[in-house]
């Protein structure tokens, strides 16, 4: 199973291919909301792994270091 960084990783990587195997580099298509299609999936990858960090539990052991600190 893949992590969501190696996703975005991957993705990337073919994107970059994609423009040399061309090669030039292409221009991403604008929608009307402003952004490019490649703009939006590397925000929406970013938000998920954040809301993903976010939402992860503190392990007992790290609690248990901050306690000893204060």
């Amino acid at each position: 199973m893949r992590a969501q960084g190696d996703l975005l990783q991957v993705t990337i990587e073919k994107k970059k291919n994609k423009s040399v195997a061309s090669g030039h580099a292409r221009t991403p298509k604008k929608k009307k909301g402003g952004g490019s299609d490649y703009d939006r999936n590397v925000g929406h990858a970013l938000r998920s792994i954040y809301q993903k960090t976010v939402d992860e539990t503190v392990p007992s052991e790290m609690l248990d270091l901050l306690g000893k600190l204060g």
